[in-house]
């Protein structure tokens, strides 16, 4: 008996080969496990060799960042010159108004550094009070950012929005666009799947109508149109009108993205909710909505990504937005012949930016994903 029960004892866990884990391990089994891989590993490393080595010695090693002037970069022509982003580094990153008002610029910079400190514990899992800090991020924030940085309270100057631009004008338009938008966005996708035709049919008529309507064109009938339907003496700013086109072609897309989560949602939780008695906002807000945002965060994320990136549009009305500002900075007759260091410059706080935005919804899908966690 004894000898039979020995037979059925748990064999214990035994650790995997070591030939199928580590950075080895991995290197071989997903670039060379097979001769397509091999060859297509093979020629990208000859691609990177090729172009590697000359650009990081015409970005880092050869590049000139000393002085205040293009004389030092003209004497070195064999490196980037980073002088001229030390020298325009305010222009780029606020935009004409604060460049040349050097005592304002102190409002630009604590508006964008209370947003770090705002949104900084909000990346960590284990900071007291998250729903607190968000609700202010997305409520008081933006009330904080106007009389800052467009003034015209406590004694602040109003500023010219105008000549708003550089990352200060990219961040206002995609903050204020994926506020407002996904409110909007989550209310469209519900009306979009509503029991009630009129409401139903508002809703399809809205979002067909911006998804199927270029940015570019909203934002140049926003600026030369929309100002024909007001009053005499009745006039938006440029900037304001901005982000409301800004913010209605993206309810679009975030209402689409919001209505794919809705769909994936099994129908046995609303008949649930609805044996209990739960009306339809009840069941909506609490039963519906959080398990389709949860489903929709890369969709949502994708399409704020590209509302990040689509602010360069701004340009077709007039607006300086960071790639524009770096264009024009380095098209001037101090820094002509630049432009290569400039869009590199505007090009890398793009990726920033995207990269964190990308990464943080990362970390909350793996937070939030519950599937098949055992207590």
């Amino acid at each position: 008996m004894t000898e039979t029960l020995s037979k059925f004892q748990k064999i214990p866990d035994r650790e995997p080969p070591s030939s199928t884990v580590g950075m080895l391990a991995w290197v071989r089994i997903n670039l060379f496990g097979t001769t397509t891989n091999t060859i297509t590993t093979l020629l990208f490393l000859y691609v990177i060799y090729l172009f590697l080595p000359p650009f990081l010695d015409w970005a880092i090693f050869n590049a000139n960042i000393s002085g205040s002037d293009r004389s030092v970069c003209d004497e070195n022509k064999s490196g980037a010159c980073w002088t001229f982003v030390k020298v325009r580094f305010e222009q780029l990153l606020f935009g004409l108004y604060f460049a040349t008002n050097p005592d304002q610029i102190w409002r630009p910079i604590t508006a964008l550094f209370t947003f770090g400190i705002i949104l900084t514990p909000l990346l960590f899992e284990k900071t007291p009070f998250k729903k607190w800090l968000l609700l202010i991020l997305l409520t008081a924030y933006p009330v904080f950012f106007i009389f800052i940085v467009y003034g015209g309270a406590f004694g602040i100057p109003v500023s010219d929005t105008g000549q708003w631009g550089g990352f200060l004008l990219t961040f206002a338009l995609a903050f204020v666009g994926i506020v407002l938008a996904l409110p909007l966005g989550i209310l469209l996708a519900l009306g979009r799947r509503s029991q009630m035709p009129v409401i139903r049919a508002l809703s399809v008529t809205y979002i067909e109508f911006w998804r199927g309507t270029p940015l570019i064109t909203i934002l140049f009938m926003a600026s030369v149109m929309l100002p024909l339907f007001f009053p005499s003496g009745v006039d938006f700013d440029k900037v304001v009108r901005a982000m409301i086109g800004i913010t209605l072609f993206q309810s679009a897309y975030t209402a689409e993205a919001v209505r794919g989560g809705l769909q994936a949602i099994d129908k046995g939780q609303t008949e649930a909710s609805m044996a209990l008695g739960l009306g339809y906002w009840k069941r909506t807000i609490f039963i519906i909505l959080p398990q389709a945002l949860k489903i929709s965060i890369p969709a949502i994320v994708n399409t704020f990504i590209a509302l990040f990136k689509d602010t360069s549009l701004v340009s077709i009305i007039g607006l300086l937005d960071l790639l524009k500002m770096s264009q024009s900075a380095s098209r001037s007759l101090e820094w002509n012949g630049y432009d290569i260091e400039g869009y590199l410059f505007a090009g890398f706080v793009f990726w920033a930016c995207c990269y964190g935005m990308s990464s943080y919804s990362q970390k909350l899908e793996r937070k939030l994903d519950t599937e098949g966690r055992t207590e």
